[in-house]
């Protein structure tokens, strides 16, 4: 795990060549357009290349990728080999710990499918999982750090499932990126220091402190190499087994043993994870501009949400807006708020729910609702629709998901477009470490009551083997049939925003999908108005609240990863507020 440090600074100075946009500061069109939107980031470039491209949240991953689609790989070989890298260099984010959802558009299908991989309970959790002795939800940092937070993690079934059906190089194949990182050591980067020198958890975990951290307790600086030949030692093994090799013998029964031996031990089993299934399920789809959008369903929230804030700001001239202006923020913020409180009442699992995603996306519904936004006032706090006339069954969630995940996307050069997103929930997830890789804390993303104060049941409740609900939101633009853009973001619940802003700075503002990324972050989740923090939206807050919006400035470390398709070939474009990098050929 150690090594000399001139052997990790030369290490370190190599990587940074390989990929110099990663950490260096160079001026963009997108600081130009908004010189804030980039203060305390990294600002970049538009990446552009002919063929295919490949953009991700750290440079090493992407460069996994790229190189599975110069040696003629599909989209999903080479999201898979990024993902893979991704676990090892941004270990705080996803990995084979958690699970994903995958959107992808096939060439030769002409059409899109999606990937669900998202966690289970365990088959012994109860609707009172995260309630205490009297009833009441527990703290969230009492319910995330142990062992009652592990989910069934569901990615490399879900990888491999995609593979299957849409690969095309051998499977072996995609591990070898990984596998090379993790015994040779990689550059520990600026965001991964920052992250784990703030953690206070993660050092009390006894395995995650051994590999994180240094004898004397400090974090690994910046440049520090890592070896990880326990994860290594994993991939060989599911690079030569497929998927069994983690959900069955030695790998599982260490994973069952660590939730256990937790001080607040789980309740996984052998038998969850032998019996863990992916969902290959229908995308969600909707229109607007002219633009077909499609994304992931339920039991993600994402998409829905994304679609139903687009088609309530359809009926207003939201191109004429300067991006930043105090109308844009409020017909923004006023649309999001209206979305969330559908999604609070609406949307988790459809094997367990009925969700009613066609009267949730009916244009008609979606423009009553729309109209709702007045122009010189905010709602403040937005009641939820009733699509179905059947709310006053549900509950209202009170999950709280945390701005953590990870976010890649890709485009082949036989036209066949990927956008996915990834997570173990929570940052570092239940810091649980074994075999090299954390384990998620996705259980916490159930509601953690299953019943209002009316008694009425949550959708989103805790159920055996049910998926909890996401806001991962992973989708892909049409345009006359034909992927246009493909974007997605990590980010907790606020992804919906993000994602929402960006699709409208690139259809409605005409902005390149870099500046589209780095433009300042805002909306609502239907309580405060948003506004990025350290960017030109702060000024616009006095202005906002004598509207009547109650203001919040607050750090939005979105991480939006995009391409653009159009006849002048790709363009990539990567959030300024992390490490990603978009490259192609």
């Amino acid at each position: 795990m150690r090594v000399r440090r001139s052997t990790a600074a030369l290490l370190f100075a190599a990587a940074l060549a390989a990929a110099p946009s990663a950490w260096a500061r160079t001026p963009t069109a997108a600081e130009d357009l908004n010189p804030e939107a980039a203060s305390g980031s990294q600002a970049r470039t538009l990446a552009r290349a002919p063929h295919y491209m490949m953009v991700s949240a750290n440079p090493l991953a992407t460069a996994a990728g790229d190189e599975m689609l110069k040696r003629g790989g599909s989209v999903v070989d080479a999201a898979i080999a990024t993902q893979l890298v991704l676990n090892l260099v941004e270990p705080q984010s996803s990995g084979i710990g958690g699970g994903a959802f995958m959107v992808v558009y096939s060439a030769r299908d002409r059409g899109i499918v999606t990937y669900d991989s998202r966690e289970t309970a365990p088959a012994a959790a109860r609707p009172d999982r995260f309630l205490d002795a009297d009833g009441k939800p527990l703290p969230f940092t009492q319910a995330v750090n142990n062992g009652m937070a592990v989910g069934v993690p569901g990615l490399l079934r879900g990888l491999e499932m995609a593979h299957k059906r849409q690969g095309k190089l051998p499977w072996a194949d995609l591990f070898q990126p990984a596998i090379r990182l993790a015994e040779q050591g990689f550059a520990v980067s600026p965001r991964l220091h920052k992250l784990l020198a703030g953690n206070k958890e993660l050092p009390r975990q006894p395995a995650a402190a051994a590999y994180f951290y240094a004898p004397d307790g400090s974090a690994w600086p910046v440049g520090q190499v890592l070896r990880n030949p326990a994860f290594a030692a994993t991939l060989r093994a599911v690079a030569q087994g497929g998927a069994d090799a983690f959900y069955q013998g030695d790998i599982a029964r260490d994973i069952v043993a660590a939730v256990h031996a937790h001080p607040k031990p789980g309740d996984l089993t052998l038998a969850d994870l032998a019996g863990y299934q992916p969902r290959q399920r229908d995308p969600v789809c909707g229109a607007y501009r002219g633009f077909q959008l499609c994304g992931m369903g339920p039991p993600s929230s994402g998409p829905i949400a994304v679609l139903q804030m687009l088609g309530e700001l359809e009926q207003y001239p939201i191109g004429d807006f300067a991006p930043g202006s105090v109308e844009a923020v409020h017909y923004f913020a006023e649309a999001g708020r209206l979305a969330f409180a559908d999604r609070d009442f609406y949307v988790a699992d459809p094997d367990f729910v009925r969700v009613p995603v066609r009267a949730m996306l009916d244009p008609a519904y979606l423009r009553a609702r729309g109209a709702l936004i007045r122009p010189d006032r905010s709602m403040k706090v937005a009641l939820p629709g009733d699509p179905e006339g059947k709310l006053l069954s549900r509950g209202r969630d009170n999950a709280l998901e945390q701005p953590s995940t990870s976010h890649l996307v890709a485009a082949d050069a036989d036209g066949n477009a990927l956008s996915m997103t990834t997570t173990i929930e929570n940052e570092f997830g239940s810091k649980i470490f074994v075999r090299g890789f954390l384990l998620n804390n996705e259980m916490t993303d159930f509601s953690s009551s299953f019943k209002d104060p009316e008694g009425r049941l949550v959708a989103n409740r805790v159920e055996p083997g049910k998926r909890p609900r996401s806001a991962m939101a992973p989708m892909i633009v049409l345009r006359d049939g034909k992927p246009y853009l493909l974007v997605g973001s990590p980010g907790g619940s606020a992804i919906i925003n993000y994602v929402a802003k960006t699709i409208v700075a690139v259809l409605d503002w005409k902005l390149d999908i870099q500046a589209a990324a780095a433009l300042p972050n805002l909306g609502s989740r239907n309580k405060e108005t948003e506004l990025e923090k350290g960017t030109a939206l702060e000024a616009l807050a006095p202005a906002l609240e004598r509207m009547g919006h109650p203001v919040k400035i607050t750090e939005f470390p979105s991480g939006i990863h995009g391409i653009v398709i159009d006849a002048d070939g790709l363009q990539g474009g990567v959030d300024p507020r992390r490490e990603g990098l978009a490259a192609g050929g």
